[in-house]
C-alpha cells in the first residue's frame, strides 16, 4: 500500500491526486496502525512546526514513521513533513524532530521577502545524481519545482544533501538518509516536473 499520512495538514487530497497522476495508487491513512501495512509512505506537511509535531505524537504517527524507516520502507516527506523529519527547529519550543534525516531547521537569514514563494531551480549534487530515486527525474540536470517556506535545513552532511536550490544563498532542498527522502518543495504543486519527481520516488527500491 502507498500510504499518504493525513495528520490534519491541508492539501492531502492534492498530494494523493499527484501520486495517482504519477502512476501510484495512494490510500489516505488517518491512524498510525495503518502504516504497519504500508509498503511506501508519503508525509505531507503545511503549517507550523510545534502543533504539527504535537499532532504526530498524539496520533502515534511519529513512532509509525520511525518503524517504517527502520524497516527500510521508502518514506517521502514534503515541506513541513521534511522539516519534522530533521533533528529540530529553531524556535520549535524545544520539541525534537523525528530524527529520520540529518540537519536542523532555521529561518532564512535574508532581507528578501519571506516566505520564499517561487519556482526555483533544483540542482542535484554529485550524490543526488547517483541516487536511485533521482537519476531518472534529474536526467536532464535540474528541475523547476515550487517552493513556499520561510525556513530551511542547515548542518546537513554532504552525502545527505541530494539537491540544492537558491534564495539569497544555496540551501538543501532534497535530503536523504537510508530509505527516507525529504523535499522542501511541493511536488504536488509543481505540475509536470513534480509528477516526474514523484514517479522517481514510486519506482525507488532502497
Amino acid at each position: 500500500m502507498l500510504a499518504v499520512v493525513d495528520w490534519g495538514a491541508p492539501g492531502v487530497p492534492v498530494v494523493a491526486r499527484a501520486l495517482t497522476a504519477a502512476g501510484g495508487r495512494p490510500e489516505v491513512v488517518t491512524t498510525a496502525r495503518d502504516l504497519a501495512r504500508a509498503s511506501r509512505i508519503v508525509l505531507p506537511g503545511v503549517g507550523d512546526w510545534s502543533p504539527a509535531r504535537r499532532r504526530l505524537s498524539e496520533t502515534g504517527f511519529d513512532d509509525g514513521l520511525r518503524a517504517a524507516a527502520e524497516a527500510g520502507r521508502p518514506v517521502l516527506a514534503i515541506c513541513l513533513g521534511f522539516q519534522l523529519c530533521c533533528a529540530g527547529m529553531e524556535g520549535g519550543e524545544g520539541a525534537p524532530g523525528l530524527g529520520l534525516l540529518p540537519g536542523r531547521i532555521i529561518r532564512f537569514r535574508t532581507s528578501r521577502p519571506l516566505p520564499h514563494v517561487a519556482w526555483a531551480t533544483v540542482t542535484p549534487t554529485t550524490d543526488g545524481r547517483a541516487h536511485a530515486a533521482l537519476m531518472d527525474p534529474f536526467a536532464a540536470g535540474s528541475l523547476r519545482l515550487y517552493h513556499v517556506h520561510s525556513y530551511h535545513a542547515t548542518d546537513v552532511p554532504v552525502d545527505a544533501t541530494l539537491a540544492t536550490a537558491d534564495y539569497d544563498g544555496a540551501f538543501p532542498t532534497i535530503v536523504g538518509r537510508g530509505s527516507v527522502l525529504g523535499v522542501q518543495f511541493h511536488p504536488e504543486q509543481s505540475r509536470a516536473a513534480g509528477i516526474t519527481f514523484l514517479r522517481g520516488f514510486l519506482g525507488w527500491a532502497p
